[in-house]
């Protein structure tokens, strides 16, 4: 069966989550009340629940699948251990109160896919507690034909930085390039295929609460991340019952096992718990007008909360192109001690704060409480610098920010991509003096 590359539901709120119902089959949905005792067309009726089943009506998220065959019937499961730089538990690692900042992972020269090619770089909180995040990068090369996985441990995000990505999943196809991200949420079966010769970007385990978008608050209605923007796959089944190799984290363990046809079988599904893209183009950045810097707060697009109000378990934040108008204002990021703990990314041009070293595929680590801010040439510049309105252009960074300290994984710590003169971008920085 051919399916297109992108097949969406408009209208996705993650927060609110509207219900959906989309069918690849005319009849393949069961008419409500009027259902019949089997489900149509021979399928067979399955429920995913991200959520406790007495979770309020608000958050509760779940989706009915109607599909060829029941998750169930698979062989049992068996460790995997074909990954070299896949290092899920970090408890043991002893990270210093350093900066740090990486260059990008090289791509492979052997064939990889997604599975092979994800590099653990930091992470925090644990799977077992759902407190924390998990955050990879990945280069691949190759395809995941006849294979799928999931994530039991977490939702997840997928943020290219080079190359552009299908993702099939059990909800349908979902095709993202750079300056795009998709979502999948815990426990969803998904494959990552190129369409090109090879791709690199970040990925990110959400332990906690699923992501929402902001509440606005005095901002108003409009503005940030519009759900309108947010769409979710339609029904896309694949008719394929060759034998299939599933890959699932459970627990901070990867572990395989096989199925005698796809797990991407569903020929129709209703719910509010489902994959979802957005294309973080159309975010609507606020910025000043008048003077100071506004907190990098301003540019989330997507939050998950602690229950602590205001705190997040994890925020990604974007700094996209946008005008910068102010008066008297010291432009780029301001010298800075958070308790937040800060890994950011790049995915094109150049960050206003760090104008060299700091390249698209590469990260950098400011964790709790330790300073960070401008090198001592972007400084310089900003200092002197006419005031005039300006715009940063074919620019994107981000931001994946949490309220927990950070560990590094051993490659983060020790391998090859790891800057070692980092801290000497602040080296030019001049005391004061009278």
């Amino acid at each position: 069966m051919k399916i297109q590359r992108d097949q969406f539901k408009l209208d996705y709120m993650p927060g609110f989550r509207n219900d959906f119902s989309t069918e690849a089959l005319a009849g393949a949905l069961p008419d409500g009340q009027n259902s019949p005792q089997k489900a149509p067309l021979g399928l067979y009726a399955e429920q995913i629940s991200g959520t406790a089943f007495t979770a309020p009506r608000a958050q509760n998220f779940r989706s009915w699948l109607y599909r060829r065959l029941p998750s169930v019937a698979h062989e049992g499961y068996k460790p995997y251990s074909g990954r070299s730089e896949f290092q899920p538990e970090l408890s043991n690692s002893a990270t210093p109160p350093d900066q740090f900042r990486w260059d990008p992972i090289s791509l492979p020269k052997i064939e990889t896919s997604f599975v092979d090619g994800l590099v653990t770089m930091a992470g925090t909180g644990s799977a077992d507690s759902r407190i924390g995040i998990l955050i990879h990068h990945y280069a691949i090369n190759a395809s995941m034909p006849q294979q799928a996985i999931s994530f039991a441990d977490s939702e997840t995000m997928i943020v290219p930085e080079n190359g552009n990505l299908t993702i099939r999943t059990e909800f349908g196809i979902i095709g993202i390039e750079p300056t795009e991200i998709a979502v999948i949420p815990r426990g969803v079966k998904f494959q990552v295929n190129l369409n090109h010769k090879t791709a690199r970007g970040y990925f990110c385990e959400n332990y906690s609460a699923p992501f929402t978008i902001p509440d606005l608050g005095p901002i108003g209605a409009n503005g940030l991340a519009n759900s309108r923007d947010f769409l979710t796959p339609i029904a896309a089944f694949e008719d394929n019952s060759k034998s299939f190799t599933c890959f699932t984290k459970f627990q901070n363990r990867l572990w395989t096992n096989k199925m005698k046809q796809s797990p991407f079988d569903v020929v129709a599904w209703h719910g509010n718990y489902a994959p979802y893209k957005y294309d973080l183009k159309k975010f609507n950045t606020i910025n000043t007008v008048s003077f100071d810097h506004p907190d990098p707060s301003i540019f989330t697009v997507l939050t998950s909360q602690t229950n602590r109000a205001g705190t997040a378990n994890c925020d990604f934040v974007i700094f996209p192109e946008r005008w910068m108008v102010a008066e008297n204002t010291f432009r780029p990021p301001y010298y800075h001690r958070n308790i937040m703990s800060e890994y950011m990314g790049l995915i094109k041009g150049v960050y206003d704060a760090k104008e060299e070293g700091f390249v698209p595929g590469g990260a950098s680590l400011h964790n709790c409480m330790s300073a960070h801010g401008p090198d001592a040439n972007t400084f310089e510049r900003a200092c002197n610098s006419q005031l005039n309105p300006e715009k940063y252009q074919d620019t994107l960074a981000f931001m994946f920010e949490t309220n927990l300290p950070f560990k590094l994984s051993d490659f983060a710590m020790t391998g090859p991509t790891k800057q070692k003169n980092y801290t000497q971008c602040w080296e030019g920085l001049k005391p004061f003096s009278k």
